[in-house]
């Protein structure tokens, strides 16, 4: 691989807290070893419209408490095609960029794995996703924040389901990962917590929901993973309920976008700063393809292609603890 002197980040996917913090690191590393930081609007479309920008450490200044991400994201479809990414390339060579930082999920590491096969690009994964799905990594950026903003949200709607002794089916998002649901549905004090990874079964569901009845409860919370597979959604659970326990009052809260926003925990823009100072140095030594993470509070690094293919393992000690605790 030939010497780095010019590095692009951009961002993909969905948005999560603590993007923004990541391309400031990004910047301010490249500045830091006096390399040329490129930066790209809207991921992999922006690759291939040359939508490209200049960056300093004067770029990025107040952007770590910041949401979203200052660089846009967008889905491209062009991209999937082998002459969307030959443009891509081309385009990141006419602007004589050695390197390419990716923020985002599995479906941005997939897409960068497939351009790095057709061209052999350098290129470093950051992952940047509110669901924790990513294997390698024992957090990604924008986890810590959503499960804040979940657990704040959830304590109003206790509130709520106090005062009028009502049931509240709670949906979280997490696709088809259930960290978010699992966590904030302990840190929040659930009752029940669905999550795709097990399979409650209706049943069980009802009698925990009696039980709860028999032990004084006036009111409950579930929590339910959008990827949760135990009804079609969220309110054909609430009908089944509904239907074979009518002294519960069932309500449903979607929380939906909401868990993206926001401003960044502290732990989500210290994680950022950490992986972002570690993808650029990977570069500069020669590396490529790899996926930096944390794992037991160190920075490391795996293959991109371990990081799509592997399985994140839900904690199960973490189910007995909820099991327990709602008793």
């Amino acid at each position: 691989m030939k010497k780095i002197k010019r590095i692009a980040v951009l961002t993909s996917g969905g948005d999560a807290p603590g993007m923004n913090a990541a391309i400031r690191s990004v910047v301010r590393t490249c500045a830091h070893y006096r390399i040329d930081c490129i930066g790209v609007f809207r991921g992999y479309q922006g690759l291939i419209e040359g939508d490209f920008v200049p960056m300093s450490a004067r770029s990025v200044s107040s952007i770590i408490n910041k949401g979203g991400t200052m660089l846009k994201s967008a889905r491209s479809d062009e991209f999937r095609t082998k002459a969307g990414r030959k443009k891509a390339f081309e385009n990141l060579k006419e602007a004589e960029i050695d390197g390419l930082i990716l923020i985002g999920g599995d479906g941005s590491f997939t897409g960068g794995l497939k351009f790095n096969s057709e061209f052999n690009f350098p290129l470093i994964g950051i992952p940047g996703t509110i669901d924790n799905d990513i294997f390698g990594t024992d957090y990604t950026i924008g986890y810590d924040t959503a499960l804040n903003t979940v657990v704040e949200v959830i304590d109003k709607i206790r509130d709520t389901a106090s005062s009028h002794n009502r049931l509240f089916f709670v949906e979280v998002m997490g696709r088809d990962a259930g960290f978010i649901a699992l966590n904030a549905g302990v840190g929040a004090g659930a009752e029940e917590i669905l999550i795709p990874e097990e399979n409650l079964g209706l049943e069980r569901l009802l009698e925990s929901l009696k039980r709860s009845k028999r032990a004084g409860k006036s009111s409950s919370i579930v929590v339910v993973a959008e990827g949760d597979k135990l009804g079609k959604n969220v309110f054909e659970l609430r009908d089944y309920v509904e239907e074979h326990l009518p002294e519960y009052e069932v309500r449903v809260s979607v929380l939906g976008h909401m868990q993206r926003g926001g401003t960044p925990s502290c732990f989500d823009r210290v994680l950022a700063s950490r992986l972002g100072v570690k993808a650029v140095e990977l570069l500069l030594d020669g590396h490529s393809t790899l996926m930096v993470g944390i794992v037991n509070t160190k920075i490391e690094s795996c293959p991109i292609k371990d990081a799509i293919s592997g399985h994140h393992i839900i904690n199960k000690e973490l189910i007995r603890v909820s099991d327990i605790m709602s008793v």
